[in-house]
C-alpha cells in the first residue's frame, strides 16, 4: 500500500452511525437538493476503524455530495469555518485554460468533499473526515469577456447599482472566478483553500481572499439560528427549502436563464438551469459604536429581541412581525426604520434571498478598533428581484446603516451542480 493510499483511507474513515446533529443536517440538506451522508467503510467496526484507529465523530464524518441538481454550499447547513476567494484569469489565459482549470478544480473538490486525499496531498487535514466540506464555484461578469463567451453572459450579471452607503474597495471586489469553501473543521477548510489555490497554477491569480467563521457544530444543545458579531440572531427570516416557492426564488429554472445578446433571443441559454446568483459583500461592523447603545436601543434598531430573536411585537423567533402594532405611547412597536421591518419580504414586493453568511475578524487596528463584521453571501434566482430591491430600501433609511459599512462587493453566476461525469461549468464552457 502506498503512502497516498494510507492518506486516503485515513481521510475517508467515517462513523457508521450519525448522532442527532448529523441527522438534522441530513434532513435539511436533502430538502434543498444537496445530498448529505455519514457513510462508513465496510471494515469500520464499533468504536474503531481499520487498524484499530478511533472512528470519526459525527461532525467529522458528515459528507456533502459533489454531484447533484444544485452545487453544494447553497442550501447546506452553515459550517463553522469558511473561505471566500476570487481569481482573475492570468494574462493570455482564455477559454481553453479556464476549461482545464474548472476540470482540475472539480476533480479536487469532488475528492476532498468525499474525504479523499488527492495525489501529492499536503497532509494538512490528515486524520479528519469530510467535515461537511463544500466547494462552490461561480463566474463573474468579466469571465465571459476573457473567455470569448460574452454572448452567453446572463442578463442577471449586469453590475449591481451603486448604493449611497457603499465604501467599496475595488481591489477586494468582483473577479473572473469565485470560490466559496465551507467546512466544520478549520484544517479541512484551509486544506481545500490551499488545494484550490495550487490547482489554479498559471491559469489564474488570486484577486482577493477572505476568511470567516460561525458557531461550531454541537456548541449549542440544539440546532439554532446563528448569531452575528453584534450578538443578534441572524437569518431568522430566511426562506426554507420546505417552502413551496423556495426553488423558484433561489434557483434558476430551466428555460428562464436570460442572457444578454443573441442567446436571449433564442431562449437557448440553459447552462444556468439549477444554478443561482451569489451576491457577496464584506460588511464592516462598527462594534465600538454599536456596543455603546443600551440593549433596548439595539433592539429598536433591529426590531427584534436580542435574547431570542423574537419580534418586538411578541412571540418566538419564528413569529411573524406585526408591522401595524402600536405601543401605549402611540408609536410603532417595531420602528419604521428598524432593519427587520425594511428588509421584510412583505415590505419589498415579496423579494426574498437566502442569506448564508460568515462572520469575520481580521485583527485590531492601532486605534484599538476591531476590523470585524459579516461576510454577507446571499443566494437568489435573480439579484434584480432579490438583493437589489431590498438593499435599495435599506440604503434609504435603515437604522442599522449607522453601525455598518459595505467595503467590498461581488456578483457571481453559480451554475447548477454537475451530473456524474461532468465538471462544474461544463455546459457553458463546452457549448
Amino acid at each position: 500500500m502506498t503512502e497516498n493510499d494510507n492518506l486516503e483511507i485515513s481521510r475517508r474513515r467515517l462513523l457508521g452511525t450519525v448522532g442527532a446533529a448529523g441527522a438534522a443536517g441530513l434532513v435539511i440538506g436533502a430538502a434543498g437538493g444537496v445530498g448529505i451522508s455519514a457513510s462508513g467503510s465496510d471494515d469500520d467496526a464499533g468504536a474503531n476503524g481499520p487498524g484499530g484507529s478511533p472512528a470519526l465523530t459525527s461532525v467529522g464524518a458528515t459528507e456533502v455530495m459533489f454531484h447533484g441538481k444544485h452545487q453544494a454550499g447553497i442550501t447546506t447547513p452553515l459550517q463553522s469555518r469558511g473561505h471566500l476567494v476570487a481569481f482573475d484569469l492570468a494574462p493570455g489565459a482564455g477559454r481553453k485554460e479556464a476549461t482545464a482549470l474548472l476540470r482540475r478544480w472539480s476533480a479536487t473538490a469532488k475528492a476532498l468533499m468525499a474525504g479523499k486525499a488527492p495525489a501529492g496531498d499536503t497532509g494538512i487535514a490528515l486524520d479528519a473526515g469530510p467535515s461537511s466540506l463544500t466547494v462552490t464555484f461561480g463566474f463573474g461578469r468579466t469571465f465571459f469577456d476573457r473567455t470569448g463567451l460574452a454572448a452567453r453572459r446572463p442578463a442577471a450579471l449586469d453590475p449591481l447599482p451603486a448604493f449611497s452607503a457603499d465604501a467599496l474597495d475595488p481591489r477586494r471586489s468582483e473577479g473572473d472566478l469565485w470560490v466559496q469553501i465551507g467546512a466544520d473543521d478549520a484544517l479541512v477548510a484551509f486544506h481545500a483553500l490551499r488545494a484550490v489555490q495550487k490547482d489554479a497554477g498559471d491559469a489564474a491569480r488570486v484577486r482577493w481572499q477572505m476568511n470567516g467563521f460561525n458557531r461550531s457544530a454541537g456548541a449549542t444543545p440544539r440546532p439554532m439560528t446563528a448569531r452575528n458579531l453584534m450578538g443578534q440572531v441572524d437569518g431568522t427570516a430566511n426562506p426554507k427549502p420546505t417552502d413551496p416557492d423556495f426553488d423558484g426564488r433561489i434557483f434558476v429554472p430551466a428555460g428562464a436563464a436570460g442572457t444578454a445578446g443573441a442567446a436571449e433571443a433564442t431562449g437557448a441559454e440553459e447552462w444556468m438551469a439549477g444554478g443561482s446568483y451569489a451576491v457577496v459583500r464584506r460588511i464592516r461592523m462598527l462594534l465600538d459604536d454599536w456596543e455603546k447603545l443600551p440593549l433596548g436601543e439595539q433592539e429598536k434598531v433591529i426590531g427584534r429581541r436580542k435574547s431570542d430573536g423574537a419580534p418586538l411585537t411578541g412571540g418566538s423567533e419564528t413569529t411573524a412581525l406585526d408591522l401595524n402594532k402600536f405601543g401605549p405611547d402611540g408609536q410603532l412597536v417595531i420602528p419604521d426604520n428598524a432593519h427587520s421591518r425594511i428588509s421584510a419580504p412583505e415590505q419589498n414586493g415579496g423579494a426574498a434571498m437566502l442569506r448564508r453568511p460568515f462572520s469575520f475578524h481580521d485583527g485590531i487596528g492601532p486605534d484599538g478598533v476591531p476590523d470585524a463584521g459579516l461576510l454577507f453571501v446571499c443566494w437568489q434566482a435573480d439579484p434584480l428581484k432579490g438583493f437589489v430591491p431590498v438593499q435599495r430600501k435599506l440604503d434609504r433609511g435603515d437604522a442599522l446603516s449607522t453601525f455598518i459599512r459595505h467595503e467590498s462587493s461581488g456578483l457571481f453566476a453559480v451554475p447548477g451542480g454537475p451530473a456524474r461525469g461532468e465538471y462544474v461549468g461544463q455546459r457553458l464552457l463546452e457549448s
